[in-house]
């Protein structure tokens, strides 16, 4: 089983809608997500509770989903006492469980094309202290690549149809995180976490998404975890700078307490304003987190129209 054409492919005739947040949905489901592993903590506990997140996003109209990995690592895992080998196993169980969602998807309509984003995560998500929300970990660009290059690997040997490079907070590491990319073969998108027209570790994003100009196996480039605000012009320069169709899905606009891990402040995300950032240029479009099924399946429906 399997989609016809490629995500680059669909992405070049028109938009294609994302998932939502896929924590806000474990939630929802009843599952306690306090454990520095965060939805990760799952693919050991509870698999069968991220399969029904992923199948909740396809009976909204999403057509892809991106897999638990995000906060998924070997040095998270070994926190866990989960050795390199099961490590390596769970992360090919992210990209399953994705798939089984989509075989159930499938088998109520065939025709529907699906595809599977393995998350990559910062660095600073396996820290578990909001550090993806800050960059700047005092890491070189050849230490950045030590690290993300074995997940990847393990991500890439599961077959998903495309890596999601997400959250990115720093331009270094989103060149740490290409490098290591284009290793695996796997086609990628690059998606940064940004605020006030900067990434979070403060540099240009003109400069940040330079990074991904020229890269073929990069399919889009953009934004997600970012109030919705903000993603308009930073899908029209992601597009003018490279190219590429973008990428967006921001948070629900609500603020992140790292410290006391609880949302503050009021949703902002309104579906309507997919108009505008898919008349910039924006071809992979959803929610990140505190963006639930019911505004994608409104999200989708916009984008059919």
């Amino acid at each position: 089983m399997g989609s016809v054409r490629t995500l680059a492919d669909a992405l070049a005739e028109g938009p294609v809608p994302l998932d939502g947040g896929l924590s806000n949905q474990l939630e929802a489901q009843g599952c306690d997500l306090s454990d520095a592993l965060w939805s990760a903590r799952l693919l050991v506990d509870a698999p069968e509770q991220i399969e029904a997140a992923h199948l909740a996003y396809l009976r909204a109209g999403a057509r892809v989903l991106i897999t638990a990995g995000y906060q998924a690592t070997y040095e998270g895992f070994a926190r866990r006492g989960i050795g390199p080998a099961g490590a390596g196993r769970l992360f090919g169980s992210s990209v399953e469980l994705a798939r089984r969602a989509a075989g159930a998807a499938h088998r109520t309509d065939p025709a529907r094309e699906i595809w599977v984003a393995a998350s990559v995560g910062p660095y600073g998500a396996m820290l578990a202290d909001g550090s993806e929300y800050r960059g700047r970990y005092g890491l070189t660009v050849r230490e950045l690549e030590r690290f993300h290059r074995p997940r990847v690997a393990a991500l890439a040997a599961a077959g998903p149809d495309v890596l999601a490079l997400e959250t990115v907070p720093d331009a270094d590491e989103a060149e740490a995180l290409l490098r290591v990319a284009e290793e695996s073969g796997v086609p990628h998108w690059l998606s940064y976490s940004v605020a006030g027209g900067r990434t979070r570790a403060g540099q240009p994003l003109e400069e940040a998404f330079a990074r991904a100009a020229g890269r073929d196996a990069v399919v889009a480039v953009g934004v997600n975890c970012c109030d919705p605000a903000e993603a308009g012009e930073a899908v029209e320069l992601a597009v003018a700078v490279t190219g590429k169709p973008a990428v967006v899905y921001p948070n629900s606009g609500e603020g992140w307490d790292a410290g006391g891990r609880r949302w503050t402040g009021r949703s902002t995300f309104d579906p309507a304003r997919v108009r505008a950032w898919t008349e910039a240029g924006a071809r992979l479009v959803g929610g990140c987190c505190r963006v639930g099924p019911e505004l994608i399946a409104d999200l989708s429906a916009l984008l059919e129209r």
